[in-house]
């Protein structure tokens, strides 16, 4: 199964958010011993890091960076993909390249906290939570 991970899952694990970490450190964990084969789009690495600078130096986040490339398939970002999410009627540009980049690697599942986000999404969103129950 090929699932795209959403940035804010990504970061519920780095930035360990209360609410949420439970559920998305299980993602990770699949993905880590190759139960899933997860991806993150090369665009989430560029927002990962714009956020985590706030907090740590270069050293530490090219080590996490390291870190999750062992974990996660990093799709590339494509002329194509930018393209096909501008047509797409996404409120939100970023969601919209990252159900481009779903679509082109034939993701079953977009694993995101928000659902409503990817409603036009040619491939199904689904919470972190609902994936590790259909495993």
């Amino acid at each position: 199964m090929k699932v795209l991970i959403d940035t804010n899952i990504i970061l519920d694990v780095l930035c360990n958010r209360k609410d949420f970490v439970e559920d998305s450190e299980k993602v990770f964990k699949l993905c880590e011993v190759k139960k899933i084969t997860g991806y993150i789009s090369a665009l989430s690495i560029t927002n990962i890091v714009y956020i985590m600078r706030k907090e740590l130096d270069m050293e530490k986040i090219g080590q996490i960076l390291e870190r999750l490339s062992l974990i996660f398939e990093i799709v590339d970002l494509r002329a194509d993909d930018l393209k096909r999410a501008g047509k797409l009627d996404f409120k939100d540009y970023e969601d919209a390249v990252q159900s481009a980049q779903a679509t082109r690697i034939k993701a079953n599942y977009i694993i995101t906290r928000n659902i409503k986000d990817f409603a036009l999404s040619k491939v199904t969103a689904i919470k972190p939570s609902e994936l590790i129950e259909r495993i």
